[in-house]
């Protein structure tokens, strides 16, 4: 863990505990990326960035529970799932999905499923 990722945590220790869970878990899944800090993400990279973690809105915020992390990822496909808040069509062929986690115990085989094809499409663009 590096100061850039803990600075973009300041604050938010539950946040902060289901981004290393989830990093830990990716890790087992044997990807390897490079990690990118910015003011309103962490993007999280193979070839190409395949997953990010923020604090965006993307439900109204009485919908969002008190703590919690958006998940990123792209797919060559739409995926479809009541845990998914947003799906769009970022490119041709390629469908952006943000996935809100409110506590580690939501970083599941689904989830993971998910983020492990979002990491092995980055790989073959």
């Amino acid at each position: 863990m590096n100061i850039d990722e803990l600075a973009f945590f300041d604050n938010r220790p539950n946040e902060f505990e289901m981004y290393e869970l989830l990093l830990d878990r990716l890790s087992e899944l044997g990807c390897e990326y490079s990690i990118k800090v910015q003011k309103t993400q962490i993007s999280l990279s193979n070839r190409y960035m395949f997953a990010c973690f923020s604090f965006a809105r993307v439900k109204k915020k009485a919908e969002l529970p008190p703590h919690y992390l958006v998940v990123t990822f792209g797919l060559n496909y739409p995926k479809e799932s009541e845990r998914i808040a947003v799906c769009t069509e970022a490119a041709r062929n390629r469908w952006t999905h943000h996935v809100v986690i409110g506590s580690t115990s939501e970083i599941d085989d689904e989830l993971l499923g998910w983020l492990r094809k979002a990491y092995e499409f980055s790989n073959k663009k």
